[in-house]
């Protein structure tokens, strides 16, 4: 008896607003001989400020026009320095991640609205409070994007000061999440209140949540992480999962082990998304879209970025060296000053041996290793090419979806929904409207209220 085809899966997307890192490019690249005037103006939309409201409200409304998922918005607790000087790629001033989506709440109707905000310093009946609050104030569309912190840098904002060793940071943001849990479940819907009375490692926190039931009963939680902790703390706890995005055959092994680790949770594949960061870059040739690709890179990795970027696996200062010329063949020094309160790589002298290999092998210099080695762009062809790609990763199980990471803002992401979200519909793969109103339906997530079934 022939087994009945599988039912083709549904492509969930999300829209990142561009960061203060060099995945921003600053300047519009410029058109390429074979476009023409009016697809042009649509394909290079103008900069705007990464600070204005109207920026945030131009890319949500567009990733609303496109039945995305949802809008999520980086945070970061402390501009970074470099050197001791303010990281070039900062951007003095961005508001505060959690304002901005109240703020886009009451200009969106369907959109769900993603904060990152960090379990490291942060606690958990205040934060508990704001998000119940957006997901009021949203109907029902919030997300939390429940990371780490690291850095010694940002912990010298804080009280506390410092910064927690890994398992530290996974174990108390397990309990912070957990937390956060009971106290949005302590206020039942149409049931009397319960006291809260937590006990823990890292939290005491006793009385009752000063916040109703919210109409999603728990925010979507969002959690970034490719490590074995992070694998096994969005097995446990998240709705969605936030990857980088690798090849078809690394994405399909890193999909398999996470969902893997579900029904020891008590949970089904289907309960826990995998949508990877991806960037996109669209032309009306493959040939277009790689040259104009290329550019984009020449633009994102700066000579001064390039050294940057060496200079965090090196550990030491590297200044003197032409970005144009050949790598250092000095050994990178990990305790030095220039690693200091960093995310420190586990092994920077293989970082350097594997970029010295492949510089040699291909006579690249130090700004074109960098570019080639740190390079985000995902997919780069024409709409069709770029929507087929797509399908074939979610169909392939190697994603349940996209995040997109636009280049340019706030209009970095016109062109995706006039010229690949329309292709997407026609292959039966991607909404043609919203069924629901909370994020969780968008998601096809269970409600927090419901058992979970083992099926």
């Amino acid at each position: 008896m022939s087994q009945e085809p599988r039912p083709r899966k549904q492509i969930h997307l999300a829209a990142h607003f561009p960061g203060v890192n060099n995945t921003t490019v600053w300047a519009v690249p410029p058109a390429s001989p074979t476009t023409t005037p009016g697809r042009d103006a649509a394909r290079h939309p103008a900069l705007g400020s990464q600070i204005d409201f109207s920026s945030f409200e131009h890319l949500a409304r567009t990733a609303e026009r496109g039945l995305f998922d949802f809008f999520f918005l980086a945070e970061g607790l402390r501009l970074r320095e470099h050197k001791g000087r303010i990281h070039d790629l900062d951007v003095l001033g961005r508001p505060e991640s959690l304002t901005v989506l109240n703020a886009l709440a009451a200009v969106t109707e369907r959109l769900g609205l993603a904060g990152t905000v960090s379990a490291t310093f942060n606690e958990p009946y205040e934060l508990a409070r704001r998000f119940a609050s957006l997901d009021h104030l949203s109907g029902g569309r919030a997300a939390w994007n429940v990371v780490t912190t690291s850095d010694a840098f940002t912990g010298e904002n804080f009280r506390r000061g410092g910064f927690l060793d890994r398992a530290d940071r996974y174990t108390r943001a397990a309990e912070f999440l957990a937390t956060a849990r009971e106290l949005w479940d302590s206020r039942p819907a149409g049931e009397p209140s319960r006291r809260v009375d937590h006990r823990g490692r890292h939290f005491t926190v006793r009385g009752e949540f000063g916040v109703a039931r919210s109409p999603q009963g728990h925010p979507v939680v969002i959690q970034a992480g490719d490590s074995p902790e992070g694998r096994e703390f969005a097995a446990s706890a998240a709705d969605v999962v936030f990857t980088r995005h690798g090849g078809l055959a690394a994405g399909r092994d890193f999909y398999a082990d996470v969902k893997r680790r579900l029904p020891a949770y008590g949970r089904r594949p289907a309960d826990l998304k995998i949508m990877p960061g991806v960037t996109f870059v669209l032309g009306d040739t493959l040939a277009e879209a790689q040259e104009q690709a290329a550019e984009i890179r020449r633009q994102q990795v700066s000579p001064q970025t390039a050294l940057v970027t060496l200079e965090q696996v090196w550990g030491v200062d590297l200044s003197s060296y032409d970005p144009d010329g050949p790598l250092p063949d000095i050994d990178p020094d990990p305790d030095g000053e220039l690693a200091r309160g960093r995310v420190r790589i586990a092994d920077p002298q293989a970082v350097a041996d594997k970029w010295r290999a492949l510089s040699r092998a291909k006579g690249l210099s130090i700004r074109e290793t960098v570019i080639e080695t740190t390079g985000r762009q995902s997919f780069i062809g024409t709409p069709e090419s770029v929507a087929r790609e797509m399908d074939d990763f979610v169909q392939g199980d190697a994603a349940d979806g996209f995040i997109l990471v636009p280049h340019l803002t706030p209009g970095g992401l016109d062109s995706f929904v006039a010229r690949v979200v329309p292709l997407l519909q026609e292959r039966g793969v991607y909404r043609t409207e919203y069924t629901g109103t909370t994020l969780r339906s968008h998601l096809g997530l269970p409600d927090p209220a419901r058992p979970v079934r083992k099926d």
